[in-house]
């Protein structure tokens, strides 16, 4: 890794609350975070983004189609890491109630599944791809997060 750690946050199937909690973060750390950390890509924060290469990639969301299950496998190729941010990418839920949906009600949302383009049932990131940390929490847990980054932050000086 280089003198500061270049990330990427991405956000699939979910409420982007874990995204919301981390801008919000920035209100306290912002002038700390910028001497450390490269923002290569944060669509919450830029306008020109750099798709990779990363020392970390945070994803927030669950997969619910090919795109994305896509988009995920290209990030984690430019990834060094990747953290599962929140419960829809650490666990699924709840983006993937509908995988609990009744036969009755598949069978009603199965023209929208194939209109959309979306899967029969919505997958948890590591269904997808390697992940190598996580997050939970709806949204993430703001302590297990920061103590996440900081163990980056320090791997970035070894």
């Amino acid at each position: 890794m280089g003198e500061k750690l270049s990330i990427g946050w991405f956000t699939f199937t979910c409420c982007e609350d874990s995204s919301i909690l981390f801008v919000e973060l920035l209100n306290d750390h912002f002038f700390e975070w910028k001497k450390k950390i490269e923002f290569k890509h944060c669509k919450m924060l830029k306008t020109k983004n750099v798709m990779g290469p990363f020392d970390v990639a945070f994803i927030e969301g669950a997969i619910s189609n090919d795109e994305e299950a896509n988009e995920a496998k290209k990030i984690r190729s430019l990834s060094k890491k990747v953290i599962a941010i929140g419960s829809c990418a650490c666990s699924g839920s709840p983006s993937n109630q509908r995988n609990y949906f009744s036969p009755e009600q598949k069978a009603r949302i199965a023209p929208l599944l194939e209109k959309f383009k979306l899967f029969g049932e919505v997958k948890r990131l590591d269904q997808v791809i390697t992940i190598d940390g996580r997050v939970d929490g709806c949204p993430m847990d703001e302590k297990k997060f920061l103590e996440v980054l900081n163990t980056l932050l320090e791997e970035v000086k070894e």
